[in-house]
């Protein structure tokens, strides 16, 4: 162990519930992705009866509530898988990771404010005007060209990068590999043309999530129990 003055320096370690992270941000993401696709309808002509159709505008509400958490613990989801791979990570898929990740943590964002923002303007008025329908007509399609097109594509991105530093370095298995890239495949082709298709990403996370936290409690058991019987043998 390291010292400065005399004094030893703990290595900072992550902490334990960052393995769980990552299973509450998928259970939070794949709930809002859920409700955003109920929420928003595919078809521009059904403009009109959302305005007026509550339980539509509360599905919406409820997933702008969670997205924000959704986000941050998709960032102690990234700091989990880092910690979990180690200093082995290749520089490459180690920068397609971080950059990836980021970018969708920050389209999730840009797209809950669009979803915000078309709340509030549909939320003036009992009466549908032309330009509440025009202003309706552009949210409604960025709100669902960011969530098919652009975040999908980046999560694909961050599934690919993942999974290949997870089968270079041997820490998945394979059964989690062939997961992940066919996974990615779906994200990046079917996406956009099969509804629901995005919450292919949550339940990746999901599988992840679980294989770390399992082996992080392995590994700290095994090196508590190794700890116990070294101090045992000194003794």
């Amino acid at each position: 162990m390291p010292t400065t003055g005399g004094a030893p320096i703990r290595a900072l370690q992550t902490p334990r519930v960052a393995a769980v992270a990552g299973i509450v941000s998928a259970l939070l993401l794949g709930i809002a992705i859920l409700l955003v696709r109920l929420a928003v309808p595919e078809h521009p002509e059904d403009a009109v009866d959302w305005i007026h159709r509550t339980s539509q505008r509360e599905f919406l509400h409820t997933a702008l509530a969670l997205l924000p958490f959704a986000g941050i613990f998709f960032l102690w989801f990234m700091g989990a898988i880092r910690d979990y791979v180690g200093a082995g990570e290749d520089r490459f898929f180690a920068t397609l990771f971080l950059g990836s990740g980021l970018l969708f943590v920050a389209m999730l964002f840009v797209l809950a404010a669009t979803a915000g923002s078309l709340l509030d303007v549909t939320d003036v008025s009992s009466s549908a005007s032309a330009g509440q329908l025009a202003l309706w007509q552009y949210g409604r399609h960025l709100v669902l060209a960011l969530l098919t097109s652009y975040s999908t594509r980046m999560a694909a991105v961050f599934v690919v990068s993942t999974t290949t530093i997870g089968h270079r370095l041997g820490i998945f298995p394979r059964w989690l590999v062939w997961l992940g890239y066919l996974v990615a495949l779906a994200l990046l082709f079917a996406v956009g043309t099969t509804s629901h298709l995005e919450l292919v990403f949550p339940f990746w996370m999901l599988a992840v999530s679980c294989h770390v936290f399992v082996v992080t409690l392995r590994r700290r058991r095994t090196a508590g129990q190794e700890g116990r019987e070294g101090e045992g043998g000194q003794e």
